[in-house]
């Protein structure tokens, strides 16, 4: 009864942070749209490109920390040494400042050789955040480890909340200081804006997370002071950080090179063999990491919330011994994954042109940027199903196997990003094949290796082809419904924008209902299956309302 009631809490605190996550970066997509019209594609460029410097220097550094963090002191406290829990906190408060530091000034004095051009500017205003950003990990890492995610769920959530209002105000006041002669200068100095926003939001999450600690700072000390048990030693507390922290550097850092390296390749070859100015390589990077690629992160965090919200059931399923559950929780995750990530892919697809007008209405970029989401919606599915089958190695204690995955989809798409910008004029369609080619190798290679230790069994028909051909027939409804719409509105709606934000509503409210009525028609799904997509109780309440279930 007692394990009983702890799962359903695991799993409980896990889809707390899923839903953070979720809300995240819905919050970013929001505010990345009047950020967009203040520092252009060429200033989202110089941020885009700075930003995945930093991202990682910060996995090295700092960003692994939560999860180590929480890995370590749960051992401690789930055998009641309490003291030594405490210790090794203090101890990563000294680790993370050492690394940290070292960190920061590696981002601000070594920034014109991690990147390019006026770049390099805008990613010494990251440096500070990286050092900040350690004390934050280890704090979110205490709580976590004490299985309890709300801390670090609303401290997400008030990070990147000041994160938009700062972001997209100081772009604002920066740019107006740069003034309107030397546009280069003025996205440069939004990029800047920008990335101050970053900071600031990281310095208010770890104001939230002290003021939490020194709430439940008298419960903790009078555990620490009654606890008997012997102290480890300072030097075993740092070997084990070390040993914790090293792999998940390692994982982490190679998932996310692939941003980074592909606008290394992106930048130099475009700029120094093809002779391209600076001014226009940012934009179209801007236009593609800040714009498409940005959109497609959204359903993609939904397989990333059912990965975390699967882990603690299929861990203690696997320490069980139980193969049978285990093979039916990833079976599972993976069928309502499928359902979800092919309508997201699919009306994507149908309806970018009228996604990037409502989001991001400026007028030199949106056929770009509608044909590289286009091309890219393919990736939802590729990227939730690697995200869930990463989940499921990790779980099953297969560590290595993800990473070695990514190391080889990494090889691959150098192999081919390199001849194509250095021989065609595909630019950032380039960028769009191999995240194409990289997600799908991932998703690839992790079904391989996990089906020799989890066979997962699902029917083909029902678990694959009915729901692509019931998104395939959305699709064609949302298309048709936004086409009719556009020529009804458009004749006595002035504005254009909000001829195309009226049509996508009715399309999209026509085409939820479609895929729906398709998919449990033709046997898709269930009532079962319906229920475990996000508000799937909600969703079968309707749908049995109106009789089509």
């Amino acid at each position: 009864m007692k394990s009983s009631i702890e799962q359903k809490n695991l799993l409980k605190q896990a889809g707390i942070l899923a839903i953070a996550g979720i809300i995240s970066r819905v919050i970013g997509l929001l505010y990345g749209s009047p950020l967009a019209a203040i520092i252009g594609d060429e200033g989202n460029g110089y941020y885009g490109a700075a930003y995945n410097v930093y991202t990682i220097i910060l996995l090295i550094s700092a960003y692994s920390i939560p999860s180590a963090m929480s890995k370590i002191i749960s051992g401690k406290l789930a055998v009641k040494e309490y003291r030594n829990a405490h210790r090794i906190f203090k101890c990563a408060l000294v680790y993370v400042a050492i690394v940290g530091g070292i960190g920061s000034l590696i981002l601000f004095f070594g920034a014109d050789i991690l990147a390019t051009g006026n770049s390099a500017l805008v990613l010494r205003f990251f440096a500070p955040t990286i050092f900040v950003f350690g004390f934050l990990g280890v704090l979110r890492g205490y709580f976590q480890a004490h299985r309890t995610m709300v801390p670090t769920s609303i401290s997400q959530l008030i990070e990147q909340i000041l994160n938009a209002i700062v972001s997209v105000g100081g772009a604002l006041i920066l740019t107006n200081i740069a003034g309107n002669e030397d546009l280069t200068k003025r996205a440069v100095y939004g990029a800047i804006g920008s990335a101050i926003g970053t900071g600031s939001g990281v310095v208010i999450a770890l104001l939230f997370m002290y003021f939490v600690y020194c709430v439940n700072r008298k419960g903790i000390h009078k555990r620490v002071d009654a606890d008997t048990h012997e102290d480890i030693p300072t030097s075993e507390i740092f070997r084990l950080i070390l040993m914790i922290v090293t792999p998940f550097i390692i994982s982490t850092a190679i998932y996310n090179l692939s941003s980074y390296l592909n606008n290394v390749f992106f930048n130099r070859i475009l700029m120094n063999v093809r002779q391209i100015d600076e001014q226009k390589v940012a934009s179209m990077y801007g236009i593609f990491i800040r714009k498409s690629m940005l959109i497609t992160n959204i359903p993609i965090a939904f397989a990333s919330a059912a990965a975390s919200a699967m882990m603690p059931e299929l861990s203690a399923a696997f320490s069980k011994g139980d193969k049978a559950e285990v093979r039916d929780i990833v079976s599972r995750v993976l069928r309502v994954i499928y359902m979800i990530a092919v309508p997201c892919a699919v009306g994507l697809f149908a309806l970018a042109r009228p996604v990037i007008t409502i989001l991001f209405p400026q007028r030199s970029s949106i056929g770009e940027a509608s044909m590289l989401l286009m091309v890219l919606s393919v990736t939802v599915i590729f990227y939730s199903i690697s995200t869930v089958t990463n989940a499921v190695l990790q779980g099953i204690g297969k560590l290595i196997a993800p990473v070695i995955n990514a190391a080889i989809s990494l090889v691959a798409q150098g192999v081919i990003l390199v001849p194509l910008l250095l021989y065609t004029n595909l630019n950032d369609i380039a960028l769009c094949i191999v995240t194409i080619v990289y997600s799908l190798m991932m998703c690839v290679l992790n079904n391989i290796v996990m089906k020799k230790y989890v066979p997962a069994r699902n029917d083909f028909r029902k678990a694959y082809l009915l729901p692509t051909i019931s998104a395939a027939v959305m699709g064609g409804v949302a298309f048709g419904v936004f086409k009719l719409f556009e020529f009804l509105f458009g004749l006595f709606v002035p504005s254009w924008y909000f001829v195309n934000l009226f049509a996508t509503m009715f399309a999209v409210a026509a085409a939820i209902p479609a895929y729906f009525v398709v998919l449990i028609k033709s046997g898709g799904a269930s009532e079962e299956d319906i229920r475990r997509f996000p508000k799937g109780t909600a969703i079968v309440r309707l749908l049995k309302k109106f009789r089509v279930m």
